[in-house]
């Protein structure tokens, strides 16, 4: 049992400005623009139908994000090609950590947490986004390893078997408030809720802390 406490955390869009829909856009946008697509629609329906996949059976995330996009362009009879799959995946590994993310992790090291990552992401993507956060993490626990996604309970009790912490010893840290903050209440950890975009919260979810960027993290845990 490791005699320090631990943050885990939620990588993309917590730790990293990871937004798909923003990189597929470009990507697409000419060939919505020709069917006469709404964009906003459009890309809300690939958020749902990515979060819908995410629910099912495991499959690589790499997967997910083809066959999401296939279909979410299949329904609006736009045409599909490989390579936008293999553009979007090349614009994601670029994705950068917000600009506050790394002095924040630096302070909690400094303070004395031991630093995770619990992801929903697969083992030979999540290491570009390690790199571009800049620091060390003491474990990173990805879907892939788990075999199964956030908010499913099998992903968070693959990680409470990687950690050696008790789960008192345990807070999390994510901005994802369907994939992190409402199915974590169950385990009784401390919950932060990184609240970068403003949404609603809910009573029946507390007791969990807000922050609005990660800079709120260091002062809340007292270092």
């Amino acid at each position: 049992m490791s005699t320090k406490p631990v943050v885990t955390f939620d990588c993309y869009r917590t730790l990293v400005d990871f937004d798909l829909n923003r990189a597929t856009l470009p990507i697409v946008r000419d060939r919505l623009d020709e069917v006469g697509v709404d964009h906003e629609e459009f890309l809300d329906n690939l958020r749902v139908m990515r979060f819908q996949a995410v629910a099912q059976p495991y499959q690589r995330y790499a997967d997910i994000v083809k066959q999401t996009l296939e279909i979410c362009m299949l329904l609006h009879g736009v045409q599909f090609r490989d390579d936008d799959f293999e553009q979007l995946m090349a614009e994601a590994k670029k994705f950068p950590a917000f600009p506050e993310v790394p002095e924040a992790l630096r302070r909690l090291r400094a303070g004395g947490y031991e630093l995770a990552i619990i992801t929903n992401s697969d083992d030979d993507l999540i290491p570009y986004h390690v790199a571009n956060i800049g620091v060390d993490f003491d474990y990173v626990v990805t879907a892939e390893q788990a075999g199964a996604y956030k908010p499913r309970e099998q992903a968070f009790e693959h990680l409470f078997d990687v950690l050696p912490q008790s789960l008192d010893q345990i807070t999390h840290a994510a901005q994802g408030w369907e994939y992190d903050i409402m199915p974590a209440k169950k385990y009784g950890i401390r919950r932060v809720w990184v609240n970068r975009y403003g949404r609603k919260g809910s009573s029946v979810y507390q007791p969990y802390d807000e922050i609005s960027d990660l800079s709120g993290l260091p002062p809340l845990l007292g270092v």
